[in-house]
């Protein structure tokens, strides 16, 4: 999948030029104007990210019903708020991961091969526009004896000014929800109707990111189409969207045609 490359976030610095005699009253504002357009701008952290293993998680738990491995990767970034986000967001979906060994529990050499499952979650940093930075958890796990692997992707939209994650609704103007569900299906209809998905069973996916030339809604396993279809990615283009999407989330985004 091709992701959008992200503009570096631009830091405009307003430089007051001395103009005398009628504007003197002018020259001690102009300059405090700046300095609070500056100050909101640097308020703002240039994200820088690398992926590590996450720390005080176990490799393998094994129990009466078996082992699991697991492989967890998280971001340490420059951002505090952002890196205790993503190790409670690994917490949570994984917590055999970072539970104490309980008595019960059995060394690897007492269970049989068989009985292993292994599990994963990456997360990855995407990249960062303006106040807007989109990372991606990637999830993974597989049973031994099971039919096939089951995985997950997943886009984690943060405002990096509000300090917190946006949801669909969050980007959306007021009321525009069913307005937007009509652009998803009249984009994709072609392929939708290939999959025998009709305009009542399409629902807007939470599951979302800005790429390179409009909005792409990602649907789970299973739920447009079959699994070797993988998970399904519908896009509207910026064109549609000029209506729809609060002002301040298009903003940058020089891709405004199909």
């Amino acid at each position: 999948m091709k992701m959008q490359q992200f503009k570096p976030l631009l830091l405009a610095t307003l430089v007051g030029m001395g103009i005398g005699g009628l504007f003197g009253c002018q020259q001690q504002e102009e300059p405090q104007a700046s300095t609070a357009v500056e100050q909101k701008q640097d308020a703002i952290p240039l994200i820088q990210a690398k992926t590590v293993p996450i720390k005080n998680a176990k490799n393998l738990s094994c129990e009466k019903e078996g082992c699991t491995r697991f492989d967890l990767q998280t971001v340490e970034t420059n951002v505090s708020w952002i890196d205790h986000y993503f190790q409670e967001r690994l917490q949570r979906a994984e917590p055999v991961a970072f539970s104490q060994p309980q008595g019960g529990e059995k060394t690897a050499e007492e269970q049989e091969l068989s009985s292993v499952e292994q599990r994963s979650m990456t997360i990855n940093f995407i990249g960062q526009r303006h106040n807007l930075a989109t990372f991606v958890i990637k999830s993974y796990s597989f049973k031994t004896g099971a039919e096939h692997s089951l995985y997950h992707t997943e886009y984690v939209n943060l405002d990096l000014d509000q300090k917190k994650r946006i949801a669909l609704q969050d980007i959306l103007q007021k009321g525009t929800e069913q307005q937007l569900l009509d652009a998803l299906y009249e984009s994709n209809m072609v392929w939708l109707n290939t999959q025998g998905v009709s305009k009542d069973q399409l629902k807007l996916s939470d599951n979302f990111y800005f790429g390179a030339n409009g909005l792409v809604l990602v649907y789970p396993l299973y739920e447009l189409a079959d699994y070797a279809v993988g998970m399904p990615e519908l896009k509207i283009p910026y064109a549609d969207l000029s209506k729809l999407i609060k002002p301040e989330y298009l903003s940058g985004l020089a891709a405004t045609t199909p």
